[in-house]
């Protein structure tokens, strides 16, 4: 290795949540890395809001870990039903019924796919092609956030070793399901990520707030409607009026006008709440990848 990569390399450090949220760099950081999730929304709109809520995200990132690990070690289980319904179960991820039914809908989504010339009794299945290119494109844009805090190239090694996604998913999703401040976000938070493509509406929210250390008690971020919402991210505007009004019932966003169109609002309480859950995930990839 060469010093200048050594050297690189050296920068890629673990994060605390802690020091994230003190990081001057890391509001800039979390708003590239919500326009990027946004990005991948437009590649693949219709996979994207089938995991555009939290249950359903962690069923998809243990899935992808099981894929991984059976990639990189055949003596690991193979994505059958039987065995993600044993290792959901055993994770605390989901029940029986509903790990059966997911496995159903990522077929139907074609995320998932027969394994060709797989024992006809195991029905094992494996990652899309298109599948694995979009967890990677995920773990990419999150590394390119963390090497903007710290200079590193976590990003430039990734794309140069292909198994590091292979190796770092399946740690990295184990983690976030064991982590209750993943897993149970503030009630701010859990009021987009629990409904369908909620986290889109937040992280489109998000990414609109000015990137500064300092939060204002208001950010004015731009038009934002019902309407506008439903056409972006493929849901329906009854549904995405629900959330928008409970949101602001809560205090959560607010209009200039009486109307719940134009230009809007998000409280401090929000954005304060989504860097401190979103610090989560980023120090678990961060520590994740100074380990691989």
């Amino acid at each position: 290795m060469h010093a200048d990569s050594a050297q690189l390399r050296d920068r890629c450090r673990a994060f605390s949540i802690g020091e994230l949220l003190a990081d001057a760099s890391f509001a800039a950081a979390l708003r590239d890395a919500a326009l990027e999730l946004l990005a991948i929304h437009r590649t693949a709109p219709r996979v994207v809001r089938y995991v555009a809520d939290l249950q359903k995200w962690l069923l998809t990132q243990a899935t992808l870990a099981m894929h991984f690990e059976h990639k990189l070690n055949p003596s690991c289980p193979p994505v059958t039903v039987s065995n993600l319904r044993k290792f959901l179960v055993e994770n605390h991820v989901a029940s029986h019924n509903t790990a059966i039914a997911h496995l159903k809908e990522m077929v139907h989504y074609k995320l998932f796919e027969p394994v060709e010339n797989a024992d006809r009794r195991t029905n094992a299945m494996q990652a899309a092609a298109h599948t694995e290119q979009l967890i990677r494109q995920w773990l990419d844009g999150h590394l390119r956030s963390l090497d903007s805090i710290d200079a590193g190239n976590r990003c430039q090694q990734s794309q140069a070793d292909p198994t590091i996604l292979f190796r770092a998913q399946p740690q990295i999703a184990r983690r976030l399901f064991h982590h209750p401040g993943w897993y149970s976000p503030p009630d701010s938070i859990t009021l987009f990520v629990k409904s369908e493509s909620g986290s889109n509406i937040l992280h489109d929210l998000m990414s609109r707030v000015p990137a500064t250390a300092e939060v204002a008690e208001r950010s004015w971020i731009g038009a934002v409607s019902a309407r506008l919402a439903a056409a972006d991210y493929l849901i329906s505007r009854t549904h995405t009026g629900r959330i928008l009004a409970t949101a602001q019932s809560k205090g959560l966003l607010g209009w200039e006008t009486a109307k719940k169109s134009g230009d809007c609002w998000v409280s401090a309480n929000l954005v304060l709440d989504y860097r401190r859950w979103q610090a989560v995930k980023f120090s678990v990839i961060s520590d994740v990848f100074a380990d691989i």
